[in-house]
């Protein structure tokens, strides 16, 4: 029988002359790469919690006291990182370090072998992880979760309605206006009118002329000051309500950023560590062929 030629016979891995003749057993190491993604996950979730406890000690409840907002946001996105990047490496290690010893290889396909058996260790890892801390996240807070969904659910069903219903009184209220406000009326009746022409102004974006003119009226009849000094505190009263309307939809906005900011950075930090996974999983195996 012919002897393979050398340059057939460099190119293989261990223990290999050129053989082409396929495995009967399957090149996936499973007992490795669950050994790695159990080690990964373990060590994800140990830093998860050394991360969140690291957080909470750096918030305070006093104002300008401990880190701002930002500075947390980007702390937690490093940890995120450094989560990733030692979790993953150690996990991708262990399942290349552990798994059977391929005899009979080209070192490209040992190569390649290694890498994957890297990705599915972190892909195994992160389902392991995601699935743990989302169940022992459920269990903790459920209540609390289940109570909030409720609260919100029943205040997006009410939303719509009590915005209707202040419009619709805000028109009634148009039609049985006096030519001259009566300074004599209920107080209280004075004052929730006044709040529905106000929130009525800040809903359209502007107080029209004969809301103002009429609100004017209100005032200085119950208070004795002249139209011109009334207006100038419906200007102040519509400025403060249409600041503290833009304040609120601001931090909405800020709460989306951070969010989906926040989202995106998860994902890139995954995609590190899944080709830290690789790297470690490729070093691992080299150093065990080398063994």
């Amino acid at each position: 029988m012919a002897l393979a030629s050398p340059s057939v016979v460099a190119g293989h891995g261990a223990g290999d002359a050129g053989n082409t003749v396929e495995a009967a057993a399957s090149a996936v190491s499973w007992a490795a790469i669950l050994a790695g993604a159990l080690t990964a996950s373990a060590v994800s979730i140990i830093l998860l919690a050394l991360g969140s406890g690291l957080g909470f000690a750096a918030a305070s409840p006093w104002h300008d006291a401990g880190p701002s907002a930002k500075t947390v946001a980007v702390m937690s996105i490093i940890w995120l990182l450094v989560t990733q990047w030692v979790s993953s490496g150690l996990g991708g290690y262990l399942t290349g370090r552990l798994r059977t010893k391929w005899v009979g290889t080209h070192t490209h396909e040992v190569f390649f072998r290694d890498t994957a058996h890297g990705l599915l260790s972190w892909a195994v890892a992160t389902v392991i992880t995601v699935g743990l801390v989302a169940s022992a996240t459920s269990s903790l807070v459920g209540t609390g979760v289940q109570a909030t969904a409720s609260v919100a659910s029943g205040a997006a069903q009410a939303a719509a309605p009590a915005v209707a219903a202040q419009a619709s009184e805000y028109n009634i209220d148009t039609l049985f206006r006096r030519a001259q406000p009566d300074a004599n009326g209920s107080a209280e009746d004075a004052r929730a009118e006044a709040t529905r022409i106000v929130a009525n102004s800040v809903a359209n974006g502007s107080l029209s002329a004969p809301d103002r003119t009429y609100l004017a009226q209100m005032i200085a009849a119950r208070t004795g000051i002249s139209e011109p000094d009334a207006q100038k505190r419906i200007d102040d009263a519509v400025a403060k309500a249409k600041a503290t309307a833009d304040a609120a939809k601001q931090a909405a906005d800020d709460a989306r950023k951070a969010a989906s900011s926040f989202a995106i950075f998860t994902a890139l930090s995954m995609l590190v560590g899944a080709f830290i996974a690789c790297v470690a999983a490729a070093l691992g195996g080299s150093q065990r062929d080398e063994v």
